[in-house]
């Protein structure tokens, strides 16, 4: 986990001793930690004061935080903060869950120290390069995927060691939701929400689908993909491996 000067954690667990795990090792990545134990008392909090980084338990007193995250990406001052989900292990549904209410990553119980500066940092670093796209979004609107595979957001184009991808407006809109959070894991159902608007005569199979067909557009291998990957039983996420 890379240290980091000045930034604020807001850390949300009803269990003493795993809160005083997140409270040393993030402390000594150099965030200033906030830990509170009752979700209801973690929403006002949220809703006063911005952090960079949101850590926060499934099942907590007072308010869950399936719920809690909810109501953050709602309104106030964290709407767009990265939020890491503590889940129970096996847990599939709150994985699922957790994600569809606006986490951006999760990590299940037990978890090792590495595990959890693996996922804060892949995290954080996602959320640096998500402000700095904005940032450089007018001079440039290339992006390198992989080595000899760029997009060009503003063309809508996908190039593919120097050929150009003849990809459908699904297929594009799948790859740049991946793509803009790199390392990420995105649900069946959240990419169903923002690629196909909701759409009801499309199902989580069709998700599968595009996938299947990007991989055999981009992947040198599609039956061993190294860009888009499978998050078994949650949904895909593209690679944050350069």
């Amino acid at each position: 986990m890379t240290v980091v000067d000045n930034r604020r954690v807001l850390v949300v667990e009803d269990d003493a001793s795993i809160r005083e795990l997140l409270q040393l090792h993030l402390g000594l990545a150099g965030f200033t930690v906030e830990d509170l134990a009752n979700g209801r008392d973690a929403l006002d909090v949220a809703r006063a004061t911005p952090f960079d980084l949101i850590v926060l338990d499934v099942m907590l007193p007072g308010l869950d935080g399936i719920s809690l995250c909810r109501a953050v990406r709602t309104a106030g001052p964290n709407t767009s903060t990265p939020v890491l989900m503590l889940t129970a292990r096996d847990s599939e549904a709150d994985i699922v869950v957790g994600l569809d209410s606006g986490a951006d990553d999760y990590l299940t119980k037990p978890f090792g120290v590495r595990e959890l500066q693996a996922r804060v940092g892949a995290v954080m670093r996602r959320h640096l390069h998500l402000d700095t796209d904005v940032v450089d979004a007018a001079p440039s609107t290339t992006l390198d995927l992989a080595p000899g595979i760029t997009m060009d957001v503003e063309k809508r184009r996908v190039v593919v060691h120097g050929a150009e991808a003849d990809l459908t407006r699904q297929e594009f809109d799948l790859l740049h939701q991946l793509v803009a959070r790199r390392g990420i894991v995105f649900t069946r159902a959240r990419l169903l929400q923002t690629v196909w608007n909701g759409d009801t005569y499309v199902t989580e199979r069709t998700v599968d689908t595009v996938v299947s067909r990007l991989r055999k557009k981009l992947e040198t291998d599609p039956r061993q993909p190294t860009l888009i990957l499978t998050a078994w039983g949650v949904g895909y996420k593209f690679s944050d491996h350069d």
